[in-house]
């Protein structure tokens, strides 16, 4: 069989296609014939940042596979044919995250799931809902989880409150697309006019283009009537999250998720302090979150946008596709 390698630090062009012996499971665990992969922007700066993260050689690429179980070790329940798809973090069943559970995640601190068979332990995968194909199935391990988790915890929205969304990335979109399904209204930001022309068809309440309005937090109060909105997805970091804090309600969340406008900054505390704001860390979640997302997905019938597919010997450009930025939805890689 098949995979792909992370073999040095040099980034994409770098990864290698090498040929493997099939795996056999061991106790506890199953072997998954990978159908498609998507990939995230986390998964892109494992690549190129690999040699600072001192990411041991070589290692596989990617959390996110949907496909079908074709061998199982002792003291499995789930079967040879069951279709299943990878849990970002295989040790995270439920409750809080802790540094173990941290350990576990996929195409990082574990192999990852960019190849034809891979070994998974049972908690590690999931029953794919019966509506997706494995292409669609494939988007949901970290982007529709994170999203998910940002909208459900502490506690979950409710219908009639109003929600910010940073950008039209993966997050944001099954985020949308959640959202609705919750009865919520959304303001949505891009930078991109042609991506929030298309987020329509997801059904947001109102638009910010941020590089006509710069100070897009006041443009949210004003859509607020001065109050804020209830909770903010909150994608883009340190270059964002005073603004984000300005657009919140008193007693407002922000679900803390990515850092796309870099890492370092300074933030001032006091107005999280005076307007009692919850700000949580999102680092995607556990299993038992997958489960309750995915009865969500079913019983609403939730297709995931799905902006391109490339095929298992083309997977480079697939992230070069992520670092173009262009794409609307995710990108995934047909095995």
């Amino acid at each position: 069989m098949q995979a792909w390698e992370i073999v040095s630090g040099d980034g994409v062009d770098a990864l290698k296609l090498v040929d493997r012996e099939t795996p056999t499971p061991g106790p506890g665990q199953v072997r998954v014939r990978m159908n498609a992969n998507s990939i995230n922007y986390r998964d892109l700066i494992t690549i190129e940042g690999a040699g600072a993260r001192k990411l041991p050689f070589p290692t596989v690429p990617n959390s996110d596979g949907a496909g079908v179980i074709t061998a199982v070790g002792e003291g499995v329940k789930l079967k040879e044919g069951d279709r299943v798809t990878s849990c970002f973090f295989s040790n995270w069943v439920a409750g809080e995250i802790s540094a173990p559970v941290m350990a576990s995640a996929l195409g990082g601190a574990r192999q990852g799931v960019l190849a034809e068979e891979v070994i998974l332990p049972e908690d590690g995968v999931i029953p794919t809902p019966s509506d997706l194909t494995d292409e669609e199935a494939a988007t949901l391990p970290c982007a529709a989880l994170t999203a998910w988790h940002a909208l459900t915890l502490p506690r979950p929205v409710k219908a009639g409150e109003t929600v910010l969304l940073l950008g039209t990335g993966g997050v944001s979109v099954f985020a949308q697309q959640f959202c609705k399904m919750m009865g919520a209204r959304t303001i949505v930001t891009s930078s991109s006019n042609d991506k929030l022309e298309k987020m329509k068809a997801l059904g947001p309440s109102e638009f910010i283009n941020y590089r006509t309005n710069p100070e897009w937090d006041a443009v949210v109060l004003e859509l607020t009537a001065g109050s804020g909105v209830d909770r903010v997805v909150e994608v883009g970091g340190p270059g964002t999250f005073d603004r984000s804090v300005n657009a919140v309600r008193v007693g407002g969340t922000i679900g803390l998720i990515g850092v796309l406008t870099g890492v370092s900054g300074a933030t001032n505390p006091t107005p999280i302090m005076a307007k009692s704001i919850t700000v949580k860390g999102i680092y995607v979640g556990s299993r038992a979150m997958f489960a309750d997302m995915n009865r969500a997905i079913e019983a609403h019938n939730l297709k995931p946008v799905i902006d391109q597919a490339f095929d298992f010997k083309d997977a480079r450009s697939a992230y070069h596709a992520m670092r173009g930025a262009r794409h609307f939805g995710k990108l995934v890689i047909k095995m």
